[in-house]
């Protein structure tokens, strides 16, 4: 803005007395030479006037005059990336929707031909919002399925749970489904508990597996699995389409193809499955 400023002074000024600061001097020649050289200060003064007046009045006019511009172009960025991001989903999954199934727990329909794959983190409000929109979605539409990405987003927040709904999977996909409900629906962390952050891990972990032996899931095994191969393959997985795609927080969809970050309502899924 300053040099801005100091570019339209400079402009005004060559306007105003460049040409009163070159001399005029005898001959034809040297006068005709003179006046282009006067000329020519008096344009690039009016060069450096526009330039600046304009490099001045834009950022007032898209703030004040008319911002619904600025709205548009961040709207038409939007969806030129969600395009982007869509065909880049699109050509991994055709390649690749198998691998992203193998070690993730699945809800629903596990064989129902309609997809949707969930990045979802236990200690995401939003994410909590999304699950209960999915429960309809399965209930009213029996050929759909669910697949759970845990991205593990809040550190210890996040990492027990995910493990073991991940390694749930392994004693079944029903009980992967009641322990990844039994977590979305419980407040499986208090706000004291966050006071001694050098307990936390212990604490959710310890809340993790009331949750899953309730759920009656065999708590010694998935105590072992939670540290196994598979867990670390599946996080590690979901860590790469992180960053594959693009993925800077939860919850994000991918229905039909289509990448739908943030939470999502019923209708919106239920339109991108039917299309």
């Amino acid at each position: 803005m300053t040099w801005t400023i100091l570019v339209l002074v400079l402009g005004i000024a060559l306007y105003l007395f460049g040409g009163k600061m070159l001399k005029q001097s005898g001959g034809k020649s040297q006068d005709s030479r003179m006046d282009l050289v006067k000329n020519s200060v008096k344009v690039l003064a009016i060069v450096l006037i526009a330039g600046s007046t304009c490099r001045l009045w834009t950022p007032y006019y898209l703030t004040s005059v008319n911002p619904m511009i600025l709205q548009e172009m961040v709207q038409g960025m939007q969806t030129q990336k969600s395009a982007e991001g869509n065909r880049e989903v699109r050509k991994y999954l055709h390649k690749n929707a198998d691998k992203m199934v193998a070690d993730a727990p699945v809800l629903g329909n596990v064989n129902a031909k309609k997809t949707i794959f969930l990045f979802t983190d236990y200690s995401c409000p939003y994410c909590r919002r999304v699950h209960g929109e999915l429960k309809r979605v399965m209930k009213d539409d029996p050929n759909v399925r669910v697949v759970v990405k845990n991205f593990v987003v809040h550190g210890p927040l996040s990492d027990a749970p995910a493990r073991a709904v991940i390694a749930a999977k392994l004693q079944g996909d029903d009980k992967a489904a009641a322990l990844d409900a039994a977590l979305m629906d419980a407040e499986y962390y208090s706000q004291s508990d966050l006071k001694d952050q050098s307990k936390i891990d212990e604490k959710i972990t310890k809340t993790v597996m009331k949750l899953a032996k309730k759920v009656g899931l065999d708590v010694d095994q998935l105590q072992k699995d939670m540290n196994g191969p598979v867990v670390a393959r599946e996080l590690g997985q979901v860590r790469d389409l992180a960053q594959r795609f693009q993925i800077g927080g939860t919850p994000f969809l991918i229905v039909n193809d289509n990448v739908f970050p943030g939470a999502v309502p019923y209708d919106q899924i239920m339109n991108a499955l039917n299309k």
